[in-house]
């Protein structure tokens, strides 16, 4: 047993490594969404936002050699060697890229059904600027760590991937996902997937107490995380089992459900009352931060699927990107949601913003992810420039919001190190933005160039090879 846990810990650590790889060599079909390819690349005169939440400076360069910053500060400081590629950013800003929690390969289909849509999210979620991210969640198996290897080896566009396994649940419907018969099983599950390449796991609503300690056990084990949606076992029952992060910020606490039974989970619903109706300054509701923050617990903010579920907001972006019928799906349910007078997301939403912004005020670790799934309407990409607007709107700054959504991201992962943020010695993962989104963090959506492994791809080129057909493949 120790042996194997051992071996595992070794691939674990490759993994880590291939995070982190050298730039591979391209394949065609990759090379013909690249508009920067050169050894020794110098982004001159630009508007610098350096993920740290540090005010955004001006007239700044950064020098990229192969795959990392190999200096960054203002211009006057930094020597451009000959043979470099110049690149003039003047009026233009940079930004570490994007490094995002709950996100997902697949997306609603039909009732209860999701389909693998691995190619095409690949794609925009790196024109999005997303370059690392978790799939948070897996309904398929093995079709999120094949992407990962393909990518990894330059044979197919997309970020670094952290690919969570199939979801440990308990007793479930889900036509998509296995039920566990307790803590033997949740091990098995765990044990199976890690050796099968699965990099982090994800805990769902139906498992119970005992299972969920036995899962972050066996995955600590071998140096993986754990996060979960959960309902049956409540925030604090997680922090206690060692859980490393939880999904949703506070939409799916139960810890406030009146008589909650122990195990059980006791709808959304009735969770999600007692959340709307939850005081941010109340003693309850700071006891739980604080056990969270003592615990070492990470949150991650998707309010961009709740937004979807909630009257009277904005029509969420890059909805032409999508097949046709899953356009028209998202139609239905977006006049679904519009005749309800009684949505409890009237109050939930902005309350749920509220919870999160005291919960990083308080000290806690909030990070960032987007959930394609709900009715739809989540696109990736496009979302993911909407959950920084969200989290503005929530109270953030818009540094703070670019923070959590970059370097934040990066420490829920312990991935920041390097990546997360820009400064010297750290992977050339970098966005050049049209405007300035520390002023109006709106701009974060003109993305004109992302780096990954200091590779310049054109987004728009990424995004039209897939206009239309998200839905198909």
């Amino acid at each position: 047993m120790r042996l194997r846990h051992l071996s595992t810990a070794l691939l674990v650590l490759l993994a880590g490594v291939a995070l982190a790889a050298q730039r591979p060599t391209l394949t065609d079909g990759v090379r013909a969404f690249v508009s920067v390819d050169a050894e020794v690349v110098a982004l001159t005169n630009a508007r610098v936002i350096d993920g740290t939440g540090a005010p955004a400076r001006d007239g700044q360069t950064i020098l990229i050699r192969g795959d990392v910053i190999a200096e960054a500060g203002p211009a006057a400081s930094v020597r451009i060697p000959d043979g470099a590629t110049v690149i003039d950013l003047a009026g233009k800003s940079v930004l570490p890229g994007l490094v995002m929690l709950h996100e997902h390969l697949y997306y609603p289909a039909g009732p209860g059904v999701y389909g693998q849509f691995g190619e095409s999210f690949t794609r925009l979620y790196l024109a999005g600027g997303v370059t690392t991210m978790r799939t948070g969640g897996n309904m398929n198996g093995f079709m999120d760590m094949n992407l990962r290897e393909r990518i990894a080896a330059g044979q197919k566009p997309g970020p670094a991937i952290d690919a969570t396994a199939p979801y440990v649940n308990g007793r479930n419907t889900f036509i998509q996902m296995r039920s566990m018969t307790g803590p033997e099983e949740a091990r098995r599950q765990v044990a199976y997937w890690a050796d099968m390449g699965a990099t982090s796991f994800k805990a769902y609503m139906q498992i119970s107490r005992a299972e969920l300690a036995a899962v972050v056990e066996e995955a600590h084990a071998r140096g993986l995380k754990v996060t979960g949606h959960l309902c049956s076992v409540t925030y604090a029952e997680a922090a206690a089992a060692g859980i490393d992060t939880l999904e949703h910020g506070f939409f799916a606490a139960t810890d406030f459900v009146e008589g909650k039974t122990p195990d059980a989970c006791p709808g959304q619903g009735q969770g999600q009352q007692t959340i709307a109706a939850l005081d941010p300054e109340g003693a309850p509701f700071k006891a739980l931060v604080k056990t969270l923050i003592d615990a070492g617990v990470s949150l991650t903010s998707t309010l961009t699927v709740f937004e979807t579920f909630t009257p009277g907001r904005p029509t969420p972006p890059g909805l032409d990107v999508l097949a046709p019928h899953l356009q028209d799906a998202f139609t239905q349910s977006l006049a679904r949601v519009a005749k309800n007078p009684d949505s409890v997301y009237r109050t939930l939403f902005p309350k749920a913003m509220a919870l999160e912004l005291a919960f990083a005020r308080a000290g806690g670790l909030l990070a960032a992810g987007t959930d394609p799934t709900g009715g739809g309407g989540v696109v990736p990409g496009f979302s993911n420039h909407r959950q920084l607007e969200l989290l503005v709107e929530a109270g953030f700054t818009p540094v703070e919001a670019i923070m959590i959504g970059t370097l934040n991201g990066a420490k829920a992962m312990g991935l920041d190190a390097r990546v997360g943020s820009i400064a010297p010695g750290k992977q050339a993962d970098l966005l050049v933005i049209r405007g300035d989104p520390s002023r109006t963090i709106a701009d974060v959506r003109q993305v004109e160039t992302v780096f990954r492994l200091g590779t310049g791809y054109d987004p728009g080129k990424l995004i039209d090879s897939v206009k239309g057909m998200v839905g198909y493949w």
